[in-house]
């Protein structure tokens, strides 16, 4: 077999690197910004030239093309500078840089078995030498069935060609035929058997438009199974979101029957269930002898326990239910948002972002706890969001900040504690940030895990080191007020009685005595 390096007197590179992430478009779709590049090997193995085909093996679903400008180098390189770099590029040539994100749990960073298999490094046709050229002259284009789905150029790399070169000839020597797959832009996605493939690498301003012709490649069907002596396929909704490049995409996808389902659509199904393998929830402190003692305590009892202990900042302060008689217990979950910026937005705000992912990975019993600074002109959480945590059995919601489709979360019996309703969408105030971290909601400070009480009088945090000893405190401080307030109803005055002295201590333990008694 001939590549797009054979015209230069090389058969078979040497290494083959690829760069994670590179092209802002591809960055912002991701939703992480890379400080620096980062990188993995691919097989020299996994080459093949234009017009053969690539196998998506049996039992998977995502397969995905990436379009890349790839590198071949001439002279060898060996710790140079970002501005020597491109230096040592001899020519430049078209790359897909497939990947079947079925296997990715495999090998995590290394890409090994989702990146390396056979027929997963299509390169060529021609090999463009780059005499004359600069390297922020080139274009890549990608055609899937003849329509085009990728198309950037090389100008606007985070990272640039020389400083890739130069990164990695601190670490190694570069030498000659050597290739570096340099990142894909955005319109990466999943392809099916049947499919074909073309990317073209050009410099188009250039003298003579040069041009590596198109590198093609068909996909076809595997027959052969996974044997069980290793990782097997695992799919959830994320990767499937990511593999297709944006929930949008998925959903035409699905519509045009080119691709599988969400499984977290179905009532109750978790995002990390969908590949066969679950993700466990931790065991509850909140055992069923501790709910029962809570049973009917008032969030200010428990308070006040906590008080006891030196825990008085314990209060979500601002927040009120949405409906009257709500009442709260359950652990939380947290969700944090931090100041609105267009360009962090860009990156954070779209796809399965932190905010979907909260709420679409919450466990039964759980509270949905959401960190918006405490700015009410700002929707939270809105209808769809409510519903979602309900039918997932979340023991409610608190934020410090506002609800969107007010009326419309009220119907549902979920409680829902907030500064009130506000109309706005996400992006006004906010960008979803990330998920189970540290926050502070209503000048509380939140881990997951703690336990969350609210009721009319508000919302407190009970750290869960503390939980059984204030609530067995909290439940016998609950039966004393009620005797005291029975006493008070009776005509009896409060001094003396609460807080109790001795003698209205005596008559209190007589009377449960003789309750117990019955």
């Amino acid at each position: 077999m001939t590549y797009g390096v054979a015209e230069l007197g090389i058969e078979t590179p040497g290494k083959i690197i690829a760069v994670h992430l590179n092209y802002p478009s591809r960055i912002a779709q991701r939703g992480r910004t890379p400080q620096h590049p980062s990188y993995f090997l691919k097989p020299a193995s996994s080459l093949a030239p234009s017009g053969g085909t690539v196998e998506r093996p049996f039992g998977t679903e995502l397969l995905a093309f990436e379009g890349e400008i790839a590198l071949i180098i001439g002279a060898p390189a060996r710790r140079v500078s970002p501005e020597q770099g491109w230096r040592h590029v001899a020519a430049v040539t078209a790359a897909n840089d497939l990947g079947l994100y079925d296997l990715r749990a495999a090998d995590k960073g290394s890409n090994l078995r989702n990146k390396g298999g056979d027929g997963y490094t299509p390169i060529g046709p021609r090999a463009i030498p780059v005499d004359g050229i600069g390297p922020d002259a080139w274009r890549v284009r990608t055609w899937v069935n003849g329509d085009l789905v990728q198309d950037d150029t090389s100008d606007t790399l985070a990272f640039p060609f020389g400083q890739l070169v130069a990164d990695l000839s601190q670490h190694l020597t570069l030498e000659t035929g050597d290739v570096i797959l340099t990142g894909t832009p955005a319109g990466s996605s999943v392809v099916v058997p049947g499919d074909v493939v073309e990317i073209e690498v050009d410099a188009p301003q250039a003298p003579g438009a040069p041009s590596t012709g198109r590198l093609v490649t068909t996909v076809t069907q595997g027959a052969v199974p996974f044997g069980d002596y290793g990782s097997q396929p695992q799919v959830d909704d994320l990767q499937r979101i990511e593999a297709w490049g944006s929930e949008a995409e998925h959903a035409a996808a699905v519509a045009a029957g080119r691709a599988t389902p969400l499984s977290s659509s179905a009532q109750g199904t978790d995002p990390a269930e969908a590949g066969g393998h679950s993700a466990p929830q931790p065991e509850s402190p909140l055992t069923d002898e501790i709910r029962a003692q809570l049973d009917g305590v008032a969030v200010a009892t428990v308070s006040a326990a906590l008080r006891k202990r030196g825990y008085v900042d314990i209060f979500i302060d601002g927040v009120h239910p949405n409906h009257e008689a709500d009442t709260m217990l359950g652990v939380a979950k947290t969700l944090r948002f931090i100041p609105f910026r267009p360009d962090l937005f860009a990156a954070h705000g779209g796809g399965f972002n932190a905010q979907k992912r909260a709420f679409d990975t919450v466990h039964p019993g759980e509270v949905l706890v959401v960190e918006a600074r405490g700015v009410p002109e700002t929707g939270t959480v809105g209808d769809v969001l409510a519903l979602r945590a309900q039918v997932r059995g979340a023991a409610g919601i608190v934020t410090d900040g506002g609800v969107r489709d007010f009326a419309a979360v009220q119907e549902f019996e979920i409680p829902v504690f907030s500064q009130g309703a506000h109309p706005s969408v996400l992006g006004r105030r906010h960008v979803p940030w990330e998920v189970d971290v540290t926050i502070a909601c209503g000048g509380a400070a939140v881990q997951p895990g703690d336990i969350i009480m609210g009721d009319r009088d508000g919302v407190i945090v009970i750290p869960p080191a503390l939980l059984a000893e204030v609530a067995a405190e909290a439940a016998a401080q609950e039966q004393a007020d009620a005797w005291v307030a029975e006493q008070v109803a009776n005509g009896a005055p409060v001094d003396g009685l609460f807080p109790m002295n001795a003698e209205w201590r005596a008559k209190y333990d007589a009377a449960r005595a003789e309750r117990a008694e019955r």
